[in-house]
């Protein structure tokens, strides 16, 4: 795909918000696919602020950042952190320099960790509304090009607008279920992706690739996917490995 298709792609999946099987985790990951490929980033994070404006990790595009971005929440500190305090983008945050990383400095430490050597972060935002932080990280020690980050931006944009359309459309004011059922739903993810991960002896990417194929060939929702493995009535033999 051009990469003005996957820009179209972006903006017909937030539009798909509108359908009944709407599945905000699998859209949020979707999210992080098409930031890799659009901007040319290793790595992307999606943080949602709870109903007590607490931030919470959805989505990841591989378990080095999952486990990075915990690790943020867990030491409340990191550009995503103090983006979503914020409202404000912070781009071209260099992980050496002690300048840049003044603010978060065993983040930084734990990301060089990871191999990355820059991070960008970006709100997701509509008008005063900030409803979480879209987090980009690169290996490489390069900047995000204008035009990278009015895509970037573009892109948290749209996913913002399509959560709270969602939450509007479906859920009308009680956003705190809504909420509260994509954190459910992360944690089956994450039991069935190491369920699977353990069995097949492999890495928990796989075996979540794995998992959101199947979701998506069989045209289910990946958290019910997840749940049958869990409970055991999802023939594993099914899944195709990468």
């Amino acid at each position: 795909m051009t990469r003005e298709e996957h820009l179209l792609a972006a903006m017909v999946e937030a539009v798909d918000t509108l359908v009944d099987n709407f599945d905000l985790i699998d859209f949020l990951h979707q999210l992080c696919d098409r930031c890799n490929k659009l901007l040319d980033v290793s790595a992307v994070g999606v943080l949602l602020a709870d109903p007590g404006g607490k931030l919470q990790l959805i989505a990841a595009s591989d378990e080095h950042t999952r486990l990075l971005e915990l690790f943020a929440l867990q030491i409340d500190q990191g550009p995503c952190v103090e983006c979503r305090r914020s409202g404000t983008a912070r781009l071209n945050i260099s992980l050496d320099s002690p300048v840049a990383t003044a603010g978060f400095p065993r983040f930084a430490q734990r990301a060089r960790q990871a191999g990355f050597a820059t991070t960008h972060a970006l709100p997701m935002r509509l008008r005063q509304q900030v409803v979480g932080a879209l987090n980009l990280f690169d290996t490489r020690a390069q900047h995000l090009s204008e035009s990278d980050a009015r895509v970037a931006q573009a892109l948290a944009d749209v996913a913002t607008i399509a959560i709270l359309q969602h939450r509007t459309i479906v859920h009308g004011n009680i956003e705190r279920a809504q909420l509260q059922s994509a954190l459910s739903s992360r944690i089956v993810i994450e039991q069935a992706k190491g369920i699977l991960a353990e069995r097949w002896h492999t890495h928990p990417d796989e075996a979540f690739d794995a998992l959101r194929r199947h979701a998506r060939a069989q045209q289910r929702a990946l958290t019910a996917v997840c749940r049958e493995l869990i409970d055991g009535t999802l023939d594993t033999s099914a899944l195709q490995r990468s």
